[in-house]
């Protein structure tokens, strides 16, 4: 298959991700927080992961061990951080009163920035190699359902009717897919090598600043154990799956 349909393959999948909000509405909140919080440890643990045993190795064969590959790794960190620090958006992953109705437009919009981001980043995977764009899909598919149930949640608790917020949070993600498709369309006269290790500072930055803190330190031990042992064994996984390619 031609890399161009790899990637609109993974954009409109990626965007189909966002429906699963919808679960929300047929859980309970408490049930939601049981399952919610194993998902975003598993998300932290593969975004780490995917990052150190994928993305940088994979950087430095195609890039070259060199400071510009390291630089880019920072910049990608640093721009998650601008993105953040400007929308004052952050990932929700847990059903809140306390997000009012104009934080769900700044999360809408932050959305659509980190996949238009992010497709540019796994396109710019799949156009090194499909196997590497493949995994790094996957990877940045298991952050994305705990995002999506999150931020569904957010718009619902902030005043949206529940398909508005479905049809919004769908429409967000397809930026992924106008990411991805331009970012092919430049390659094709401009080398996107660069977007490897910038991928890999993404899922350093999401990994440990956004999701690693929504899952510790908890008053129930248990959980804080369950969180360790979910993100534990997705670095293990992520791991794996390296030595298996090898």
């Amino acid at each position: 298959m031609p890399t161009l349909a790899w990637i609109v393959v993974g954009g409109i999948l990626m965007s189909a991700i966002a429906m699963i909000g919808s679960v929300t509405l047929l859980l309970k909140p408490d049930t939601l927080n049981r399952i919610l919080l194993p998902l975003v440890a598993i998300a932290a643990g593969s975004l780490i992961g995917g990052a150190f045993f994928h993305m940088i190795p994979a950087g430095l064969a195609q890039y070259g061990d060199s400071t510009g590959f390291y630089v880019w790794i920072v910049i990608g960190f640093c721009t998650f951080f601008a993105l953040e620090q400007l929308l004052h958006w952050h990932h929700c992953h847990r059903s809140s009163a306390e997000c009012k109705k104009p934080l769900t437009y700044l999360i809408l919009i932050g959305d659509g920035l980190h996949n238009f981001i992010g497709g540019s980043a796994i396109a710019g995977a799949f156009i090194v190699d499909i196997r590497l764009g493949i995994t790094a899909w996957l990877i940045a598919a298991a952050h994305e359902i705990p995002q999506e149930l999150g931020d569904f949640g957010v718009l619902v608790h902030g005043g949206w009717e529940r398909r508005k917020a479905l049809l919004f949070n769908v429409l967000s993600a397809l930026t992924f897919l106008l990411g991805g498709v331009l970012t092919y369309m430049l390659s094709l006269n401009f080398s996107v090598a660069f977007l490897i290790p910038f991928a890999a500072g993404n899922f350093i930055y999401i990994g440990a600043s956004d999701l690693v803190p929504e899952v510790k330190e908890h008053a129930n031990a248990w959980l804080n154990v369950t969180t360790f042992l979910a993100f534990c064994s997705s670095l293990a996984l992520m791991l794996s799956i390296k030595l298996a390619m090898e």
